[in-house]
């Protein structure tokens, strides 16, 4: 029957081979939805139609006794370690990498422990650099990935926070800035853009508007302080009176002083 729930759960995996491409462990979680064998839940969720609850898993089998048992940290057949970290609330089984189980966020996160803090609001373990220095948005790790649609708060990839307090996951957040530099909820600066605003500043400058449109003015959002202000126009630009961000967006229509017209 083990060796079937192998072929059938595992996906052809060979008794001896140690974890998978996510988790490095000595077993194979018993499924308690469907008692199939996989190394871990996302190998399960990959080629199931439904998700493994992590929390539910009681039985593991080892990779090379094929025994069957209580989920622990070592076979109690051949003594197999079945990870370096092992966590029995969410039967995580992996190499140590300085794994901690945050009880606030309900998951192990990767540390170390005392390089990160809990942040109430955000919901979220964030790194202590950033402990009184970003921006609370309340439960905003519970929101999916606005670039590429998949849950944060579970995700083994490292959250990046935004200025503006949203959350991306740093690999999209990379791929954004080959394209962008706004958040693509609020649009808001994802970066401090104060050196690129003032080589703007000197292009602006050197690139004078014909004559018919020097005196032109128009109303502006700014995206990064929300304030509103009326400003010259420029092709290159339009900088913020209040912030000096040139991430704004036009608010209103063009105006000429009357002696242009």
């Amino acid at each position: 029957m083990a060796a079937s729930a192998r072929e059938d759960g595992a996906r052809g995996e060979e008794q001896g081979q140690r974890g998978c491409e996510h988790y490095d462990r000595g077993c194979l979680l018993k499924a308690p939805c469907c008692d199939k064998l996989y190394t871990c839940r996302l190998c399960h969720d990959k080629h199931e139609d439904h998700q493994l609850d992590r929390f539910k898993v009681k039985e593991v089998q080892c990779i090379n006794c094929e025994k069957i048992q209580h989920a622990q940290q070592t076979c109690e057949e051949c003594s197999t370690l079945f990870g370096e970290y092992y966590c029995s609330i969410c039967h995580l089984f992996d190499k140590d990498k300085k794994q901690y189980h945050c009880e606030n966020c309900g998951i192990c996160r990767i540390g170390p422990k005392e390089d990160f803090f809990h942040c109430s609001k955000c919901n979220l373990c964030l790194a202590m650099n950033l402990r009184g220095k970003h921006k609370c948005i309340e439960n905003v790790s519970r929101q999916d990935c606005p670039i590429c649609l998949e849950d944060i708060h579970t995700s083994r990839i490292v959250a990046h926070v935004l200025p503006c307090g949203h959350l991306l996951h740093r690999t999209c957040y990379e791929e954004m800035l080959k394209e962008g530099y706004r958040c693509p909820l609020c649009m808001h600066s994802a970066l401090d853009m104060t050196r690129y605003w003032r080589q703007l500043d000197d292009e602006v400058a050197q690139t004078p508007m014909p004559s018919e449109y020097q005196n032109m003015t128009v109303d502006i959002l700014c995206n990064d302080c929300n304030g509103r202000s009326t400003v010259q126009f420029h092709i290159l630009g339009m900088k913020c009176n209040i912030c000096e961000s040139y991430n704004t967006a036009q608010a209103g229509g063009y105006r000429i002083s009357l002696d242009q017209q």
